[in-house]
């Protein structure tokens, strides 16, 4: 079994999934008149009126901060770490530019998960690429494909991982027993997800936010005292991305290829681009337009990639800490490499920071299962029991280390992200039409608002008591 999803992860990460995510991307932005860049100063100004509802929904900034929970993880921390070990320097070029064309992808995948969300009682919203798939597609089977995925992925296993880093941590910076870090994981991530999805976004606007803000101003630190070395530290990333730092000993079309592959990988890892996950928690937003939250769901992959992930990797490459062929990798080798620039306090800094950032995952990768259990089941009946089957998993996660588990889980996120790239290429059609019409508006001077009138070819798709 173990050689079977060895191989499998080894052709999905390896081959298929690297060239479809860069060529989705690089279509999509295309496509959309690269978006990205040309409004990319829209993003700020959509993101700071995002904070209002009117109709007991939730806020556009608390869906963006739920997407953010679930994109900022241990592989902020952890995966850069380990890309940079295996991939080398270049890696993080290839994190940069799967994370740039990923911004297409995710306008595209979240203005669906808007377009196409439904209306539950209590006035909230839910939706996803599930029920794009069932409303927009006609096809139902996808979206349970996808959704039995996702469970499996995120709702369960990914949330044993971020509680295995976690006590992991917590056990080796400060000896306590892994039962103990598992209890209490349990019992505080119980009281949030417990409190359905207003609870989850209010805990995700106000934790994000500051545990980005204080990773940012510790990196900062260490970039300034750096100041004269960063120059040359980029030369050395866009060397190596491309094999120039490895030529001259014969080793370049390798070097080249871990470099792509464990950058596009830890940077699909990371930001969750096309991936489907973030989508979940888009459609919950209160919003006058489907796009808007396109918009601003492209800033949350901007941060957790551009700026988090670089943090982590300038920490890493300016500190020097990390050594060719050395045996540091993962968490250890950020937090030795942020304990040489500025002392001791840098690994309890890491594991504390590591603790929120894979606190929060948990938190969102529920969310996330929760809506693939509502698509299937249509009940809410159902959500007191996947709660409690969540929170054993963690537990379980806390306290044990099954390598084939996540192994197997890697897998399940491959077929998740195949089945949703092939769904948004489908509908693509649907959502440029809806982002020319956003951006007419714009144009216009007037804040967009969606008319369905407009798309009579999406008549019986979209809920009319929606939009």
């Amino acid at each position: 079994m173990t050689a079977i999803i060895d191989a499998a992860n080894a052709f999905i990460w390896g081959k298929a999934l690297v060239y479809l995510l860069l060529g989705v991307g690089a279509y999509f932005t295309v496509r959309t008149g690269f978006i990205q860049f040309r409004h990319l100063g829209h993003l700020f100004a959509v993101m700071r009126r995002s904070g209002r509802t009117e109709h007991g929904g939730i806020s556009s900034f608390g869906a963006f901060a739920t997407g953010l929970a679930g994109r900022v993880g241990t592989g902020n921390v952890a995966g850069v770490a380990i890309a940079l070990t295996v991939g080398g320097p270049g890696a993080v070029f290839w994190m940069w530019i799967v994370a740039l064309v990923g911004m297409a992808t995710s306008f595209v995948e979240n203005t669906l998960a808007q377009l196409y969300k439904v209306r539950e009682e209590g006035g909230t919203f839910r939706g996803g690429p599930a029920y794009y798939m069932a409303r927009g597609l006609r096809a139902r089977w996808m979206g349970v494909v996808f959704s039995v995925f996702l469970i499996l992925s995120f709702g369960f296993i990914f949330n044993a991982v971020q509680a295995n880093s976690m006590s992991d941590a917590l056990h080796t910076a400060f000896g306590f027993p892994r039962a103990a870090c598992g209890l209490v994981i349990i019992a505080l991530a119980g009281l949030v997800i417990f409190g359905g999805v207003r609870r989850i976004a209010h805990f995700a606007e106000a934790v994000v936010p500051a545990m980005a803000v204080a990773y940012f101003a510790v990196a900062l630190v260490v970039v300034l005292n750096n100041a004269a070395a960063i120059p040359g530290v980029i030369a050395l990333v866009v060397r190596s991305a491309f094999g120039l730092e490895q030529a001259a000993a014969g080793g370049m079309a390798y070097a080249v290829s871990q470099a792509l592959m464990q950058g596009v990988r830890r940077g699909l890892f990371s930001n969750e681009a096309g991936m489907g996950s973030s989508p979940n928690a888009a459609a919950a937003a209160e919003v006058k337009h489907p796009a808007a939250q396109g918009f601003v769901q492209m800033l949350g992959v901007f941060t957790d990639t551009i700026v988090i992930c670089t943090c982590t990797a300038a920490i890493i490459l300016l500190s020097g800490a990390m050594e060719p062929g050395g045996e540091l990798t993962g968490v250890p080798l950020t937090q030795a490499a942020l304990s040489a620039e500025v002392g001791t306090w840098g690994t309890v800094f890491v594991a504390i920071i590591l603790q929120f950032f894979a606190f929060t995952s948990i938190v969102a990768n529920y969310y996330f299962g929760e809506t693939s259990v509502r698509f299937l089941t249509g009940r809410p009946q159902a959500l007191p029991v996947f709660r409690l089957m969540v929170l054993g998993v963690t537990m379980l996660g806390a306290v044990a280390t099954l390598q084939i588990v996540w192994n197997a889980a890697d897998l399940s996120m491959g077929f998740m992200a195949l089945t949703n790239l092939v769904a948004i290429l489908l509908l693509s059609p649907v959502a440029f039409k809806v982002m020319r019409d956003y951006v007419g508006q714009l144009g216009r001077g007037v804040e967009p608002v969606f008319d369905a009138a407009k798309f009579p070819e999406l008549e019986g798709s979209i809920e009319r008591d929606v939009w």
